[in-house]
């Protein structure tokens, strides 16, 4: 017959068991969960209990249990990202489609976490058409794996960080359809994007956009 005092501690291993067995990509995603409105329920495999979250749907991982894409993309979803996101360390993609952060087509609003720039395997970020708002990250350039960055059709303000022109393997960026002003930046690969990437933000004047706006409303 077992003795009270072992009986205690496995009591005390059960209580505890769910805190242990998350692991720290899953404690993220989860307190990701906890800050967000989800009416579809496209959440709800989303059980911090489970050793890793590599079974959670809308989350893949690589052969090493690490989650390295996010695809919540036209999901109905609303509230704040948060810093957590920044815990993600080997996330490659981000969408929010080739597999990124997908967090597109939803009601995300607020800031966008500097936290992101911590991402720094990222090859794609997907935030465009949601209600973001403020600056874009000065933190995005430590990003040096981003190849498609889309922030179009959100609420942002301020100016285009310069930083982001030493993103060298940047080779989309879409930044229409916010409230930007300032200059476009022409370093880096910003020398290639069309004009079409900076469209419909009334405040922001530089090399491509001349003749097509009237006045340069500074920032």
């Amino acid at each position: 017959m077992a003795s009270p005092l072992f009986a205690a501690l496995l009591a005390l291993l059960v209580a505890v068991s769910p805190a242990i067995s998350t692991n720290p990509e899953g404690e993220a995603l989860h307190s990701l969960r906890a800050r967000l409105k989800d009416p579809r329920n496209v959440l709800q495999s989303w059980d911090p209990t489970l050793v890793n979250p590599c079974t959670w749907f809308h989350v893949t991982c690589d052969d090493r249990n690490r989650v390295i894409r996010l695809d919540l993309g036209n999901s109905n979803i609303s509230g704040p990202l948060g810093p957590e996101l920044g815990r993600l360390e080997h996330l490659q993609y981000l969408y929010i489609p080739p597999p990124p952060l997908e967090l597109y087509r939803n009601n995300f609003e607020g800031k966008i976490p500097k936290e992101l720039g911590n991402l720094k395997n990222l090859i794609s970020m997907d935030l465009y058409d949601n209600r973001l708002e403020g600056e874009i990250p000065k933190s995005f350039a430590h990003l040096k794996s981003l190849r498609f960055l889309r922030l179009n059709n959100n609420r942002l303000t301020g100016s285009i960080p310069r930083e982001l022109a030493k993103l060298t393997n940047l080779k989309v960026f879409d930044a229409s359809n916010n409230d930007l002003c300032g200059t476009i930046p022409i370093d880096g690969p910003f020398a290639t994007f069309p004009y079409q990437s900076f469209d419909n933000n009334r405040r922001l004047n530089g090399p491509e956009l001349q003749g097509l706006v009237p006045y340069d409303f500074g920032c």
